[in-house]
This record gives structure tokens, C-alpha cells and sequence, in this order.
């Protein structure tokens, strides 16, 4: 489709299905709900041209009504090539009016003209799920990214490569890292990752979690909520880190800890959540169990060296939905799954809604942020001021009908002052 009709997604008649499931991820995103109540009333964003460069999945759409109604002209293409909803996308441009650029399974040419597209808006603001949009605007569009007031940053992965180019002094423009923000991480990194993950690998595999050594590979966020979700599941688990910190902080969790070295040996199941290139690699596949399975849910395709893989491979072929059977010249078969993409969405839906809304919160507030701070803001990452963190808490606890406590006067005394103690 001709990108200047304002839209490239797969079929419009889609759009009734995908408005079915954007509105019941909405039912479970009561923090966006109040956002958007209140730019409706506000419009915060006026003016402001954003483009955004996410996955296309249901919880996004409820972020991009939300930027709409605060007054922006708002349009989206996909972040990753497998992760988009066709039905979702078909809706967007249907029921709500948002310009999409998102065609599940697109090959590699088409993922980039898609972002092109979504950059021609000439944008105020950019929000990004592994920096290729800002990437594009800072290579092939400096001066428009000149005119950019401020991006936002959704993953780890991005944010690693936006601090590179700070570092490198090409940043054209300030970015908010959204996925450093505690409620992203909470409920994104740990909780959402950890179970969607999961539910990749069992969608894609039906195979019993229970008494499988799984190997995850990284103990950060995510892999914290992996391993922990794995447990209860009943998996037997071991970690794989770089970061002694991190590792000893895995053996306290009660988890095995080795080198993927060690570990290609003994594991039945291989995740990567690194943010790193290359963690699984070569010299490991021969030494895998005939059957072994690997997966990546860090942003890139680019965790398990599959293009090693594939030279080593004598036979190949698609064993089940989202499953490549690779053979080795021993004999040993090794699967992939999801084309090494991020699984829980290459698989099945992502996170949950519920968790969701806590990282759209973050970046809607931080654009609202970012547009009344602007002319205070440097080229450089920032983190999500505390008061829009603890004010997303705060609304999630209200939605949830939870409410905490608060100090007396005595007790803020106490901790303002030096002179008490024992």
C-alpha cells in the first residue's frame, strides 16, 4: 500500500475484531483510563506531533487514544517485525483515526520503510521501543531531529544505545527513559516479562515446564521475574550472569549460577534476556541435549547467534507454528523458536494489560513532562522524575482500591532531624 493513503497495515477488515480487543485490554488499564479522562479535559499535548515506534499490540492502542486526546496528531509503526496485531492495527485506522505503519511478519525493507513513513510526520516528540526510531531521525533526518523537543525510551535495549549516543555526543535531543522508571520495572520488567515469557514458550512448544532445567540467561529485571515465574511452575533453574552482584544475588534467590558454558550442557531450555549480542553461540550448540530448546525475550534477534546456528545446521525445517527445527551434523536436533524475537510477543500476546498500563502511564506523563519542561531539557537521558513515578503508584493503588499509610507529624520530625537517636 501506497504510504502516501496514511496507512500500511494488512487488511482493514480487521478493524471490528481489533476494536473488540482494544477495548477489553482497556478494561484492564484503569491508570491510562484516568490519564486520558484528564488530557481530554487539559489537552496537554496540543500541537504536538509525536511518532511513535512501538509494538502494535492492543495495550499501545490505549496509549495512542490517549496521546490523541491530549491533543496530539499521533502515528505509529511497529518496533518489531512479529509483534504486530493485524486486527489491532486494522482498528487503530479504522475506528480511531491513528495512522498505522505495522504489517505483521514484514520483511526487513518493509520495517524500515514503515518507520520512514511514521517519521515523515516531521515529529515533536518520539516514543521508542529500541531506539530505531531515533536511530533513523539522528542518520537520515538530522534536521528534523533538530526540531524534535523530546523523545521517550520503552526498554533496556534502547536505553543502552541511547546512552551510547550521549556518550558520543550524536544525541540531537533530550529522552526520558521510560524503562527506568520503578513502576515500569515492577510490573513490565519483572512481573510482565516474567510471565509472558513463559506464556511464549508454552504456546509455541506445549511442552511441561516441570522438571525442565531452564537456563536463563541474565539476572536483571526481567530475568529476576523469569527465573522466579519458572520456579513456581516448577522448572528446575539455572542462571547465567556476567555481573558478580547479580550473581551472587541469584545463589541468595536460591537458583543454580554458571557459566553458559557450563550450562549448554545440562539445560532443556535456553532464554536470553540480556540486552547483549551473541550470549548463546557456536561452541555451545554442539554440546546442547538432543531437543534442547532456545528463546530470546531481549528486544533484538541478535542473543543467540542463529546465523552460526544456521551454518552449523545440515537439515532445517518448521517443526510446529513458531518452531525451527535445526540438525546438527551429530544428529542432535536444537529448536528456535519465534525466529529468536522477542517470544512473548513473537508467540503469543505480550504482557498483559494490567501490566502494561503501568509503562504507558510512564509514557504519556513523560511526554506531558517533556513538553513543560523543554526549554530546561539537554541532548542527553533522563530518568522519569520521581513525582511521575510515585504518581502512577499512587493512581494504581487507587484503581486497585488499595490504600497505604502516612506519616504523623512526629515521624516526619524524626527523619528530618540528626539530633534523636538512641
Amino acid at each position: 500500500m501506497d504510504s502516501m493513503t496514511g496507512y500500511d497495515i494488512r487488511d482493514c477488515a480487521l478493524a471490528s475484531e481489533g476494536k473488540r480487543r482494544i477495548e477489553w485490554a482497556d478494561r484492564q488499564m484503569p491508570v491510562l483510563q484516568l490519564i486520558r479522562e484528564r488530557f481530554e479535559r487539559e489537552q496537554p499535548l496540543k500541537g504536538q506531533r509525536i511518532a511513535a515506534c512501538l509494538h502494535v499490540t492492543t495495550e499501545t492502542a490505549n496509549l495512542m487514544r490517549t496521546l490523541k486526546a491530549g491533543g496530539a496528531k499521533v502515528v505509529l509503526c511497529a518496533s518489531n517485525p512479529l509483534s504486530t496485531q493485524d486486527e489491532t492495527a486494522a482498528s487503530l485506522v479504522v475506528d480511531y483515526e491513528v495512522p498505522v505503519y505495522a504489517v505483521n511478519d514484514i520483511d526487513t525493507e518493509g520495517y524500515h520503510r514503515h518507520i520512514r513513513s511514521a517519521a515523515d510526520i516531521q515529529p515533536t516528540l518520539t516514543m521508542d521501543d529500541g531506539a530505531d526510531l531515533v536511530t533513523h531521525m539522528l542518520k537520515d533526518r538530522p534536521e528534523d531531529a533538530a526540531r524534535v523537543v523530546a523523545g521517550t525510551e520503552e526498554t533496556t535495549t534502547g536505553v543502552i544505545r541511547l546512552r551510547a549516543m550521549q556518550q558520543d555526543d550524536v544525541l540531537r535531543y533530550p529522552i526520558i527513559a521510560v524503562n527506568d522508571a520503578k513502576t515500569k520495572h515492577f510490573f513490565d520488567n519483572r512481573y510482565g516479562t516474567g510471565q509472558s515469557t513463559l506464556d511464549g514458550i508454552l504456546r509455541a512448544t506445549n511442552v511441561l515446564l516441570s522438571g525442565q532445567r531452564l537456563v536463563v540467561c541474565g539476572y536483571g529485571w526481567c530475568g529476576r521475574g523469569l527465573a522466579n515465574r519458572a520456579r513456581g511452575l516448577g522448572a528446575r533453574v539455572i542462571v547465567v550472569e556476567i555481573d558478580p552482584v547479580k550473581g551472587i544475588e541469584a545463589v541468595m534467590d536460591g537458583f543454580d549460577v554458571m557459566p553458559i558454558a557450563d550450562a549448554a550442557r545440562v539445560g532443556d531450555i535456553f532464554v536470553t534476556v540480556t540486552g547483549n549480542k551473541h550470549v548463546i553461540r557456536g561452541e555451545h550448540f554442539p554440546h546442547m541435549k538432543d531437543g534442547a530448546i532456545l528463546c530470546n525475550s531481549g528486544h533484538f534477534d541478535v542473543e543467540i547467534a542463529l546465523g552460526q546456528l544456521r551454518e552449523m545446521s545440515v537439515g532445517q525445517r518448521e517443526a510446529r507454528k513458531h518452531v525451527m527445527e535445526h540438525t546438527l551434523p551429530c544428529g542432535k536436533r536444537l529448536y528456535v523458536l519465534g525466529e529468536g524475537r522477542l517470544v512473548n510477543l513473537a508467540a503469543a500476546e505480550g504482557h498483559p494489560a494490567s501490566v502494561m498500563d503501568m509503562s504507558f502511564a510512564n509514557q504519556a506523563l513523560s511526554a506531558e513532562w517533556a513538553v513543560q519542561h523543554a526549554d530546561e531539557l539537554e541532548r542527553r537521558v533522563y530518568p522519569v522524575p520521581a513525582e511521575v513515578d510515585d504518581s502512577i503508584a499512587a493512581l494504581k493503588l487507587e484503581a486497585m482500591g488499595i490504600t497505604i499509610d502516612t506519616l504523623t507529624e512526629e515521624q516526619v520530625r524524626y527523619l528530618s532531624t540528626w539530633e534523636e537517636g538512641t
